[in-house]
């Protein structure tokens, strides 16, 4: 008798799984139980945006396995001027490795990387984060403008400035920001991924 069950109670909990699958799956991906109540709450399915990197696995005609990495699109931003040369020389390293230090598009830290995109607009900046961090007018997250420079700290709650970045974008998809990450290089994310938000520290807007 027990033989008979175990089939019939395996085939169950494989139909419970394929069925938990397709419910969690929002916009071609795979969603976590909070994040699906959070998308229900706001309404946003079709709004969400992708934030990274998007893999694809495919293969050659030898049959042999093949992964392409296709980055997402960067959105135009409305920055003028100066502020608009600068975001360009900073989207000009996107997919330039991390390296801690590094100023070159061998490799490039997230301080290094808002000095040579200034640099290369003509404009003088200091080179570590902190002092990044007071060199422009503190501004409000509700008032980001494209140019500012946004900062954060190695974990939820912290104080103590250790990351960097300069806004790209801000419009009513959200707020985009570019910065050298150390695990996906120089990449765009948005800002209001819980990540970020839950490390931001402050924001400054460059005098120019």
């Amino acid at each position: 008798m027990t033989t008979k069950i175990l089939p019939a109670l395996l085939l169950t909990l494989l139909w419970l799984a394929g069925c938990q699958q397709k419910l969690n799956y929002r916009d071609g991906q795979y969603r976590s139980a909070r994040e699906m109540v959070r998308l229900k709450k706001s309404g946003r399915y079709a709004a969400t945006r992708p934030t990274g990197k998007a893999k694809t696995i495919g293969r050659t005609p030898s049959g042999n396995k093949t992964k392409i990495v296709t980055k997402r699109t960067p959105r135009p931003g409305s920055a003028t001027g100066t502020l608009a040369s600068v975001i360009e020389a900073a989207r000009s390293y996107q997919g330039t490795p991390y390296l801690y230090g590094g100023t070159t598009r061998l490799g490039l830290d997230c301080s290094g990387l808002l000095q040579l995109s200034f640099g290369e607009a003509g404009v003088r900046i200091p080179r570590s984060s902190n002092e990044q961090a007071v060199w422009g007018i503190p501004v409000r997250t509700t008032e980001l403008q494209p140019g500012d420079l946004v900062f954060f700290g190695g974990s939820p709650g912290s104080r103590t400035i250790t990351h960097v970045g300069m806004v790209t974008v801000v419009d009513n998809e959200g707020v985009d920001f570019i910065h050298a990450s150390t695990s996906l290089g120089v990449v765009e994310n948005s800002l209001e991924s819980d990540y970020y938000l839950s490390r931001f520290i402050r924001a400054v807007r460059p005098q120019l």
